[in-house]
């Protein structure tokens, strides 16, 4: 079982606390929402627990291992990372996208060629991009290129995914889409983080929230907790008005 752990975590960029003492555990078994306004270290935030921003003070921590000691194939067995806007210069195709996550298990005896091909297949049938897989990946619209770049996240098998706005300005079937095959992903063994704007998605799909203002964790629960007026006037500065549907929370509506 895999556990992504940071502790007392402060990031700085021009002299500005970017993260400021961030204490968080990630889990299996969860979806969990990186929510607040924008400038809020959401972002950085994701990438401190990939080990791509790395701490002036604290650390972060893959099985209790400090992640920036652990070699760059070890992290990808164990986290899946989906960039935000999932760009792609290379003119190959989406079949070839989706092979690259095998990278981290190359040369695993235990994944022979056959298997390899087995896995691609089965993570492209599971994001309905089959049809798509001789395309060249330069071609496809955005919400075509996030699902093949989710394909690619789950040929890894890497019990943690981390996704970096993985619905930000498609159409709402697409954000639907994903947010559904990424919770689809959650089991005991594995969990999913997204970094989201759309509250309301966050709050359908999300069994954890965590509410970040100011580099700061704000409130970290249940969306029916996060999600609360109080909580959403302090960070974002607006009077919502909520409605609770099977004990979900949905915004209805805000004014500043």
């Amino acid at each position: 079982m895999t556990f992504l752990t940071a502790r007392n975590i402060l990031i700085s960029k021009n002299n500005n606390n970017i993260i400021n003492n961030i204490s968080l555990k990630i889990r299996p078994g969860e979806l969990v929402g990186l929510i607040g306004p924008n400038g809020a270290g959401k972002t950085t935030l994701l990438k401190s627990l990939l080990g791509i921003v790395k701490p002036i003070e604290g650390g972060v921590y893959l099985n209790n291992l400090g992640i920036n000691t652990l070699s760059r194939n070890y992290v990808s067995k164990h986290l899946g990372y989906l960039a935000q806007g999932a760009p792609c210069y290379w003119p190959v195709t989406v079949k070839q996208i989706v092979e690259l996550g095998c990278l981290p298990h190359i040369y695993d005896t235990k994944k022979r060629e056959g298997s390899i091909s087995n896995i691609v297949a089965e993570s492209m049938a599971s994001t309905g991009i089959s049809d798509l897989q001789f395309r060249k990946v330069t071609s496809l619209s955005g919400g075509e290129r996030t699902l093949t770049m989710l394909a690619r996240c789950l040929a890894g098998q890497a019990p943690l995914i981390l996704a970096d706005e993985p619905v930000t300005g498609l159409d709402p079937s697409h954000q639907i889409k994903i947010m559904q095959l990424l919770k689809n992903q959650v089991s005991s063994k594995t969990g999913v983080v997204a970094v989201l704007h759309d509250l309301n998605l966050a709050a359908k799909y999300c069994s954890r929230l965590v509410l970040m203002s100011e580099g700061k964790i704000h409130a970290d629960g249940v969306p029916e907790t996060v999600l609360s007026t109080q909580n959403i006037s302090n960070v974002y500065g607006i009077k919502a008005k909520m409605q609770y549907l099977d004990g979900q929370p949905i915004i209805l509506s805000g004014s500043i």
